[in-house]
């Protein structure tokens, strides 16, 4: 192997609903994190693998740090700042039409412990006039001392070409730890689990989103090599299991068609897909059901 090959782990942190999952799905060519209009859409680490001739990149899209409200919310704020000592490198990505917030400063707060180079990316540029751009990065200069501060638009991939050029330049020589053709270091039924989980944010009502969680409870290949999979999605309360339904079962539907559109683009195969609602009431505070759910940590 070429002694020069580049090689590194970047962790994409920010306040939440910034764009860190598109930005990762975007680069990396393939949905592998789901993306939401709700806030704290991520609940575990993703990695994202781009590998080119000359370098391999793992991303890291963390769940947004934010003020914890339940033991969920603890994981996932822990899952994001242990990530920041175990990287090469830092993103720390904003909302470039939303500016400098309290949100920013909590994160800049527990940058200051981190002894790792840290880029400022300012998403959404395509949505703020080019001339409020410049206040907007002195600002944030005088707040940390950043690596450098690349603008980019995630969504329209404006300027994310350069950004990846000068993140290979700033990564040491190392091996290639995934082979060329893998994106993800994530089991195909956790993927499954989030994209069903996305659909659902996407369709139902504001008081839902953060009570969702997605069990797959079985996946098999037939003679057809058509894929038959089980999920459960786990809800709080009854009243959020007849929203997810809805009337006649017509949301539920809903949920499970689009949802079965992405896993057949995921797998390549024809796939068949059967969900049902259960209530487990309050499960985000519940160490037993968060670890079943898959949020492992040492301390929950």
């Amino acid at each position: 192997m070429d002694t020069k090959f580049k090689s590194g782990f970047l962790a994409i942190i920010g306040r939440p609903n910034v764009g860190k999952s598109t930005f990762m799905n975007n680069v990396i060519g393939q949905k592998i994190a789901i993306m939401s209009d709700k806030a704290q859409t991520t609940r575990n680490k993703i990695q994202g693998v781009l590998t080119e001739e000359d370098a391999q990149i793992v991303f890291i899209d963390t769940p947004g740090i934010h003020k914890p409200k339940h033991r969920l919310g603890d994981f996932m704020v822990k899952i994001a700042e242990d990530t920041l000592n175990e990287v090469d490198a830092i993103l720390f990505m904003i909302n470039a039409d939303e500016g400098y917030g309290k949100g920013d400063q909590y994160i800049i707060d527990r940058l200051q412990q981190v002894k790792r180079p840290v880029f400022l990316i300012i998403n959404k540029v395509d949505l703020i006039h080019p001339d409020d751009l410049f206040p907007l990065i002195e600002r944030y200069k005088n707040k940390y001392n950043f690596e450098e501060i690349i603008p980019i638009s995630a969504l329209h991939g404006n300027n994310v070409t350069h950004l990846l050029d000068i993140l290979k330049a700033h990564l040491p020589e190392g091996p290639q730890y995934y082979p060329e053709d893998q994106i993800t270091d994530h089991p195909e039924r956790f993927i499954i689990g989030e994209l069903i989980r996305e659909k659902a944010l996407q369709l139902t009502r504001e008081e839902v989103p953060h009570s969702i969680a997605v069990v797959i409870e079985n996946i098999e290949t037939r003679d057809s090599n058509a894929v038959f999979i089980q999920a459960a999605i786990v809800v709080e309360r009854k009243t959020q299991k007849g929203i997810i339904i809805g009337k006649q079962g017509s949301m539920l539907k809903d949920i499970g068609k689009k949802a079965r559109k992405d896993i057949e683009a995921l797998l390549g195969s024809k796939v068949y897909l059967e969900l049902w609602v259960k209530v487990q009431k309050d499960w985000r505070n519940k160490q037993s059901q968060l670890r079943e759910f898959g949020f492992r940590s040492d301390e929950y």
